[in-house]
């Protein structure tokens, strides 16, 4: 499982021409599933989402977590994440879970998010063609594994 974390000011996901996600200050994450991904992975990776520290502190320094912050968590499947791109001049997607486990996997991690991260949770339409519109805040972005 991997999570490319991005700082915004403001994230939202349209699909046909229709918001179907949008948050305010917070953490736009693109997360990919990989095959074998299961509830370790699952936790762990939610664990990290609401607890890494990006967000700055009286000081200037990242010390503050989105669940210190209160921000908004908008999560977005992408299968292209984890792409082999170590040869050649065309991604592999072998490295990707195939589309039923992936969007089990996405499913229970934004599950587990809701569940711990109470200002709220947003997501994309796994499997549709999706437009993100972001102000990168730094920017400040991170791949994160679990």
């Amino acid at each position: 499982m991997l999570s490319l974390i991005q700082r915004v000011t403001a994230a939202s996901v349209t699909v046909d021409d229709a918001v179907v996600g949008a948050i305010g200050p917070g953490l736009l994450a693109l997360v990919a599933v990989e095959p074998g991904d299961g509830e370790a992975q699952f936790q762990r990776m939610a664990q990290r989402l609401l607890g890494y520290r990006v967000f700055a502190d009286e000081a200037g320094k990242m010390n503050r977590s989105l669940a210190d912050t209160g921000g908004g968590l908008l999560l977005v499947s992408q299968f292209t994440l984890a792409a082999d791109t170590k040869s050649g001049m065309r991604p592999s997607f072998t490295t990707a879970a195939p589309p039923a486990e992936a969007e089990r996997g996405f499913n229970r991690l934004v599950e587990i998010c809701r569940e711990s991260h109470s200002p709220g949770v947003e997501t994309g339409q796994f499997g549709a063609h999706m437009v993100i519109s972001l102000v990168n805040d730094g920017p400040v972005t991170f791949l994160l594994r679990p």
